[in-house]
């Protein structure tokens, strides 16, 4: 009997024998995957893949049984609580109950080298298997609750969207875990604030990621994420999207561009989009603004 091997773990559900499960799924450039299923009870088993894959109960009230990694499990789920599967490792899952579920799965090719910049090269993904059975973190409840809304607003999220959640993400599950990293201490050097600015203002229109804006001022992608936010008090998904809202008004105010042009000018990827994010922003749609400025 030949066994089916994936390359990742949204492979593995898109054409695994659990697809007809997925309400919804988004993957950006490879660097993350998110999922949302609705699951009947009974087998809910994952093969192999290289990915750390972290699980979300949406509504708890099911006994869950097995083993993900970190041994073996037998409890009650809780609405909101988080399961971590290990990479590489074939996790038997059994659960007593229909039940609906958010999973986010980091692929191996990208977050070793984030991980080995965090520790000094001595972390691994397999450190985070200290997780058995469920766990709660309001930390990552609120990082992931605000990567899926990011993410339904942008469409498919950005890459420096994405990185500097996942970033958010794997260092609190560095912290719950007990494994070491490197802790941050303090914000970016004034020049290296400044530069980082000054890029993202420059190349607005693309989809820079973590990793070149963490390039240009020589810091790793890990230690950047976090001490931008220390410098500036928003992380750099946040403070991007601000640029983009303030360079958007700007150009409804003083050009005749149309709405589809200032969102490909602003980095988005259609006016629907952008009149998602502006009207979160600023409580009115790109039109209503500028019928109002003017």
């Amino acid at each position: 009997m030949t066994t089916t091997t994936y390359s990742s773990f949204t492979q593995w559900y898109c054409e695994g024998r659990l697809a007809s499960y997925v309400r919804m799924m988004k993957s950006p450039g490879g660097i993350l995957s998110l999922l949302e299923a609705a699951q009947p009870a009974g087998d809910m088993s994952d093969p192999a893949v290289p990915d750390l894959t972290l699980y979300q109960d949406l509504l708890g009230g099911c006994r869950v049984s097995g083993n993900m990694g970190g041994g073996h499990f037998d409890e009650m789920s809780e609405r909101g609580g988080f399961f971590l599967a290990a990479p590489n490792f074939a996790n038997t899952v059994m659960v007593d109950a229909s039940h609906q579920l958010r999973s986010l799965s980091f692929p191996l090719t990208h977050w070793q080298k984030v991980l080995d910049e965090a520790a000094d090269g001595r972390l691994s993904m397999e450190c985070f298997r200290v997780h058995r059975g469920s766990f709660h973190s309001p930390a990552i409840q609120s990082a992931l609750r605000n990567l899926w809304a990011l993410s339904n607003e942008e469409g498919v999220p950005s890459r420096l969207l994405a990185q500097a959640a996942g970033c958010e993400i794997l260092a609190e599950l560095c912290r719950l875990s007990g494994a070491p990293f490197t802790p941050t201490r303090g914000g970016l050097a004034p020049w290296a604030k400044r530069r980082c600015m000054e890029l993202m203002r420059e190349r607005l229109a693309e989809d820079i990621s973590l990793d070149e804006l963490a390039a240009e001022v020589q810091l790793s992608t890990f230690h950047f994420a976090r001490m931008f936010k220390q410098s500036v008090g928003v992380p750099p998904r946040v403070y991007l999207t601000g640029l983009r809202v303030e360079k958007a008004c700007e150009l409804l105010e003083l050009t005749e561009l149309s709405v589809s042009e200032i969102a490909q000018e602003v980095g988005y990827s259609s006016n629907q989009v952008l009149a998602r994010v502006f009207t979160k922003y600023r409580h009115m749609s790109p039109t209503d603004y500028r019928r109002a400025v003017r």
